[in-house]
């Protein structure tokens, strides 16, 4: 899943900072899969998520939760900043039983250490190599740190910037502009309480 994988930021950022997603293989299992990806969502509230969404439809801060769940299909999502809440969702996955493929991303030892304590075995690893070119013409790291928590392009570096500012000036606050922010990310893999901190910090306001 390559678009939770290239987010930006040090390390203590990103160690709050979990994507967990699950979808059938195509042809293979994908039969009768909606039902199982709602119980995959209805799973992930029991263990704090800051963020869930449907590839295909929206997510909670752009729709009701409930209709999210209703429109599971394809690919769902949920995002989490406790290690041990991923940890939990996942035991209670494996519990489960579904059927469907889980993705976790996140720093590469931390999300081993989680696996292995869930009683699971990793099965792949895709690494983000970063980015190639003319890397001058990206915006600032601090804004980056927000864009890139949406891997689809949907939430803009000046919306951040205009966002940053609004705090700076009282205007809004880092948390709702979390919020807001989240609503644009189409499939529900942005983490707003992990925003909320980044523009808290390039307002200067923490």
């Amino acid at each position: 899943m390559t678009h939770s994988l290239h987010r930006v930021g040090t390390e203590e950022s990103l160690s709050k900072d979990f994507v967990v997603a699950a979808l059938p293989a195509m042809g293979i299992n994908d039969a009768g899969h909606a039902p199982k990806l709602e119980a995959f969502l209805r799973l992930a509230l029991k263990h704090n998520p800051k963020n869930y969404g449907v590839g295909n439809y929206g997510n909670e801060y752009s729709h009701s939760g409930e209709q999210v769940i209703e429109h599971a299909g394809g690919m769902v999502h949920s995002v989490f900043t406790s290690a041990d809440d991923v940890c939990a969702f996942l035991k209670s996955l494996k519990e489960a039983d579904l059927g469907m493929s889980v993705i976790v991303s996140g720093i590469l030892d931390t999300v081993n250490k989680i696996v292995s304590e869930a009683g699971l075995k990793r099965h792949t690893v895709n690494v983000s190599l970063g980015v190639w070119g003319n890397t001058k013409r990206l915006p600032p790291t601090e804004i980056m740190e927000v864009t890139t928590m949406c891997g689809h392009g949907m939430v803009s570096a000046n919306i951040v910037k205009k966002l940053v500012e609004d705090i700076r000036k009282g205007v809004t606050t880092p948390e709702a502009a979390g919020k807001m922010l989240a609503a644009s990310c189409c499939c529900g893999i942005f983490n707003p309480e992990r925003a909320a901190g980044l523009l808290a910090a390039a307002a200067g306001k923490k």
